[in-house]
């Protein structure tokens, strides 16, 4: 079971107003395609309950259900947070970018910008404090990541193998498998990563 985790952005912001705004766009992005809940439920592999109470603003969605509802719905996650592409420049300030995982010691994963439709294109920040872990079923087929560690030390799962990419390095990984990204070190981690992730 995926765990939840709360959509929070900067200090001092609102998270009940991300949390509302994510909801409503989820909503609008539905009727957009005109999907009943039902429909929505099938193609998302979500219950219909839970789609419930994320239009109503009563549940937390994690980065793995929210990516699964894009999918569905042919956008991307950063359509559902408003840090998508906008006509030829949008530039989003530090206080708009969502932090979408919050971790159990402090780290956190920030969707810095994407692009919007279903051939998307998401920039991320990750920190990890040390003995943090985060871990996804797999995207949509063909996904593609790209990470480059700033500091520390990544461990990155996939299927069943591990690989270590050390401060400096750079790495590829197709990501439509279960995998999973872990602090085994005794400092912080940080990366970037890209997903690029095309239309089924």
């Amino acid at each position: 079971m995926t765990k939840k985790v709360n959509l929070v952005t900067d200090a001092g912001a609102d998270v009940s107003l991300v949390n509302e705004a994510v909801s409503l766009r989820i909503k609008q992005y539905r009727k957009q395609k005109k999907l009943s809940l039902d429909e929505l439920s099938k193609r998302a592999n979500v219950s219909k309950g839970m789609l419930v109470e994320i239009e109503g603003c009563k549940a937390n969605p994690s980065i793995a259900l929210l990516c699964r509802l894009a999918a569905a719905m042919g956008v991307s996650v950063a359509d559902f947070v408003d840090v998508s592409a906008k006509p030829d420049v949008h530039i989003i300030a530090d206080t708009e970018i969502p932090e979408l995982w919050k971790g159990e010691k402090g780290g956190s994963a920030r969707l810095l910008a994407g692009s919007g439709g279903p051939d998307m294109t998401e920039l991320w920040m990750w920190e990890m404090q040390p003995g943090e872990k985060f871990t996804s079923p797999g995207h949509p087929p063909g996904t593609l990541e790209l990470l480059y560690v700033q500091s520390g030390t990544l461990t990155l799962g996939v299927n069943e193998s591990l690989f270590q990419v050390m401060t400096g390095y750079s790495a590829t990984a197709r990501t439509d498998v279960p995998h999973f990204y872990e602090n085994q070190g005794e400092g912080m981690l940080r990366f970037i990563m890209t997903v690029n992730e095309k239309a089924s």
